[in-house]
């Protein structure tokens, strides 16, 4: 297997709800004028399906989740993961290996080889690629409907271009930052489901993060829905504001009508950005 690659970078490894793959082309600017500056390291608090550093592939870069199962993958993913366990797009199979993965949740062994083996394979064959527990931190997605998935086994090529990446997994607040890092920030959607992790992530969450952001001396951006709230939050601490269609690529309904999202800017006032829009007419 060679690394993909494509207009938008390298492809991400795992199939992610909320990907910001769509989004690249407007963050790309923005980073390679930082970098044009100095070298300069990439935070990211949620990083997710790992979208945006794959594609903005910055040399050093301090990549976090509040997700364990997920760092898990990434941190063997940096090892040189290769997959042994049966990839297999079957029902008896899916739910074998469901089982296997909690138990390892139960017994302790959740940062294992063969449990990040698990959570590939889990997040490529469950249900529209989510990734979702329940109250005992055990994952319920039930399978997904595909007749055909391209599994990937040796994932060894995404050694070298992680090599100087680093994943924690802790609340965004204890993220040790530099002044001059670029953090760009991707949390939970703010809309009614949030249970992404046990914990989840609140409004209260959210009003924490967007101050955290607002005390970081060096660039940032933040994406989430535009509600009318996230909207008025971002907009009193100071945020230059953008705003976005973004694509509904997974959706319960089939409903694939954009989706309205705000793109949050603070302390790059040296850069040559667009001026931000006016707030919309209509938030969602």
């Amino acid at each position: 297997m060679s690394v993909e690659r494509g207009e938008q970078g390298v492809k991400p490894p795992l199939k992610w709800a909320g990907g910001k793959r769509w989004l690249l082309p407007t963050l790309l600017p923005i980073w390679e004028q930082l970098q044009a500056q100095g070298p300069r390291r990439l935070v990211e608090p949620f990083c997710g399906g790992l979208a945006v550093p794959l594609g903005l592939r910055p040399e050093q870069a301090l990549l976090n989740d509040i997700n364990p199962h997920l760092v898990n993958f990434y941190r063997w993913l940096k090892a040189g993961l290769t997959i042994t366990i049966p990839l297999e797009n079957r029902p008896e199979i899916y739910y074998a290996h469901r089982e296997r993965f909690n138990q390892l949740i139960r017994e302790g062994q959740a940062e294992s080889r063969e449990a990040a083996e698990l959570f590939y394979y889990l997040n490529r064959t469950g249900y529209n690629g989510l990734c979702r527990f329940n109250r005992k931190g055990e994952f319920n997605v039930p399978m997904g409907r595909y007749k055909r998935i391209n599994y990937t086994r040796d994932f060894t090529p995404y050694r070298e271009l992680l090599r100087h990446w680093e994943f924690t997994c802790q609340d965004f607040a204890e993220m040790p930052l530099e002044p001059g890092d670029f953090i760009y920030a991707d949390p939970p959607y703010d809309v009614e489901f949030r249970q992404y992790s046990k914990h989840g992530f609140d409004w209260a969450d959210q009003v924490r993060l967007a101050e955290w952001l607002a005390q970081h001396p060096g660039p940032v951006a933040l994406s989430n829905q535009a509600t009318e709230r996230i909207v008025r939050l971002y907009q009193d601490l100071g945020f230059q504001l953008r705003f976005l269609d973004a694509p509904r690529r997974i959706s319960s309904n089939g409903d694939r009508t954009p989706a309205r999202e705000v793109l949050a800017l603070r302390h790059m006032e040296p850069l040559d950005i667009a001026q931000p829009d006016t707030e919309p007419s209509r938030t969602e």
